[in-house]
């Protein structure tokens, strides 16, 4: 082989070389690329579940540990909390009494006024009427806030509340009767539906697990901004906001109490 063809094929043989040297640190930085954008991803992955898993871990605290209806006044300051049982006497005679004073101060913004639910007769007394009752006016609050308010109002009426020992809310016949005379519940198929079938089941049991979490020893109690108020001084409390109030009962009943 002459010197020239010599020379001529150490040339070939360095530029392969060569090639081959850039294939491979191409190659090398592709591979450190994947690396990187693989650990961005994962590390985005990581950030954007903990974010979820936070947001939906305080979703539920913040829906279950103070499980109300707002019934009217949302954008007042002050606020009324009033725990209830559906099956309570007292209570049914507290609404019957200052049940539309109350939704009136409300509806004209002078406080928000919030509607909890117990089941403390259910639970001291057996049945279910508290909890089934509980679960038709999820049913209705499902139509709309007036449906509930409404259907919440009639529940209470003297004409359809029935003796403390009656467990007659345990009875969806009955309590889609009571619904007939609320307007936007009255043939209302969905509804109807809803109170024969499970669907509010779990709205009524997280209202009642934020109502005990509340630890309410007895129904009615109202809470004026977080203060204990007797329903016998609610008038005074209304007064000072500026609600025009006449009670038709006393509301002096002691109401249910835990045992």
């Amino acid at each position: 082989m002459s010197k020239r063809n010599s020379q001529e094929a150490k040339r070939q043989a360095r530029e392969r070389l060569r090639i081959e040297r850039e294939k491979q640190a191409k190659k090398e930085r592709t591979r450190r690329q994947l690396i990187v954008a693989g650990s961005v991803v994962g590390v985005l992955a990581l950030v954007t579940g903990v974010g979820v898993g936070v947001a939906k871990m305080n979703e539920k605290e913040s829906s279950g540990a103070d499980m109300a209806v707002t019934t009217g006044g949302g954008k007042a300051k002050k606020t009324i909390d009033v725990y209830e049982d559906l099956r309570c006497p007292a209570c049914a005679q507290f609404e019957q009494a200052m049940g539309e004073s109350l939704q009136k101060g409300a509806d004209e913004g002078k406080y928000k006024l919030r509607i909890h639910l117990g089941s403390i007769i259910d639970d001291n007394m057996g049945g279910k009427g508290s909890r089934n009752a509980a679960r038709a006016l999820g049913a209705a609050k499902a139509v709309s806030v007036k449906a509930f308010t409404e259907y919440h109002k009639v529940l209470y009426s003297k004409e359809f509340h029935p003796p403390e020992q009656e467990d007659k809310f345990a009875d969806n016949k009955y309590l889609l009767k009571v619904s007939d005379e609320v307007p936007e519940l009255k043939d209302n198929k969905k509804f109807e539906k809803a109170v024969k079938g499970t669907k509010y089941k779990k709205w009524a049991d997280d209202m009642i697990a934020s109502f005990n979490g509340a630890e309410i020893q007895g129904t009615p109690t109202i809470k004026v901004d977080g203060k204990k108020t007797e329903p016998q001084d609610l008038v005074k409390d209304l007064k000072k906001m500026g609600v025009d109030v006449t009670p038709s009962g006393s509301g002096e009943d002691s109401g249910e109490k835990k045992k």
